[in-house]
């Protein structure tokens, strides 16, 4: 079976066509934008696909690929300097999106599994609830509105046709490599740093990256998954102080957090122009993955604990080099 992985070279294509490669009788396909962005030792096949937001593709180019899962996106940025986001979103995350489904539905592909985003479930959840996969959808910025639009249009297409869809909407992935602000977090408590983070008392869902790859290797073929939404997690919620604390551990340095009141970090990043992070820091985002184990018997294979513990140990071996 010949599976097509797109953003081959991201945090989570990468890590998912390692996995595949082990898996007996599938042969990974690099979906790349040009041809040197992959290392020439990498074992798998590259196919070109170009810049989704402006180049054609060929049908004929996807004959023989049995799935594609598409990784590659226009991801969200913090500091966006794009006169128009909404729009440049759409065109690589909305219209490219649908174009290689079409091509890939035009080319008898099976399977196309979309990796969109939680936010497209919204900002926040209230304390002791949960997003669910079920919910009525509340993306807010650009990025979660392309990834939404672009579900919308996939569900539309499988509906129309026979290549069926599977949709999951990951939380914050993190795992060994991993950059932004978790690759800040680990730099921070690595050093000792004092941080005003020791009493918040939220609950975040995330999802290790060995996690996430095993669902979606779960949804290549599971028979159940046949046009879904689902979310995914590590099974378990954190505050940002627990979280802290377990990744200090993990790292096998000393956390130290101070108790200052969540409020006044609240209203301190508010003062700074810097409410979204305030709402990161603080706020609370669960999800619930109970329609994995209902519909694929799909669980988290391994603890948030496992997965921190190897996010730390690569980060101190690069740390090392």
């Amino acid at each position: 079976m010949r599976i097509l992985v797109t953003g081959a070279t991201g945090f989570v294509g990468r890590a998912l066509s390692e996995r595949l490669q082990a898996v007996p009788g599938v042969r990974v396909v690099a979906g790349l934008r040009d041809a040197g962005s992959l290392p020439a030792a990498t074992n798998v096949d590259r196919l070109i696909l170009g810049d989704l937001a402006t180049d054609a593709i060929d049908p004929a180019a996807l004959q023989g690929i049995a799935v594609v899962v598409h990784c590659a996106a226009r991801v969200h940025v913090m500091q966006e300097r794009s006169d128009d986001p909404l729009a440049d979103f759409r065109r690589v995350n909305l219209q490219g999106t649908l174009k290689l489904a079409q091509a890939a539905a035009q080319a008898g592909v099976k399977r196309f599994i979309f990796l969109s985003t939680i936010k497209v479930n919204g900002e926040q959840t209230v304390p002791g609830s949960n997003f669910t996969a079920d919910d009525c959808p509340a993306p807010t910025d650009p990025y979660a509105v392309s990834k939404f639009e672009a579900e919308q249009a996939l569900l539309q297409l499988a509906a129309g046709g026979a290549m069926e869809v599977v949709i999951i909407r990951p939380p914050l992935v993190y795992g060994p490599g991993v950059k932004a602000n978790f690759l800040s977090m680990m730099r921070w408590l690595s050093k000792g740093l004092p941080l005003p983070l020791g009493a918040i008392h939220n609950r975040r869902s995330l999802v290790g990256l060995p996690n996430l790859v095993d669902l979606l290797v779960c949804c290549l073929d599971h028979p159940a998954a046949t046009n879904q939404v689902f979310l995914v997690s590590d099974g378990e919620s954190l505050s940002t102080t627990e979280l802290l604390r377990k990744l200090a551990s993990a790292l096998q340095r000393p956390a130290r957090l101070l108790p200052v009141p969540q409020g006044w970090l609240q209203a301190g990043a508010v003062l700074l122009g810097r409410r979204s992070v305030g709402q990161r820091l603080c706020g609370s985002l669960s999800v619930d993955i109970g329609k994995n184990r209902q519909l694929l018997g799909w669980s988290p294979p391994f603890s948030s604990d496992q997965v921190l513990r190897q996010t730390a140990a690569d980060f101190l071996g690069q740390e090392a080099r």
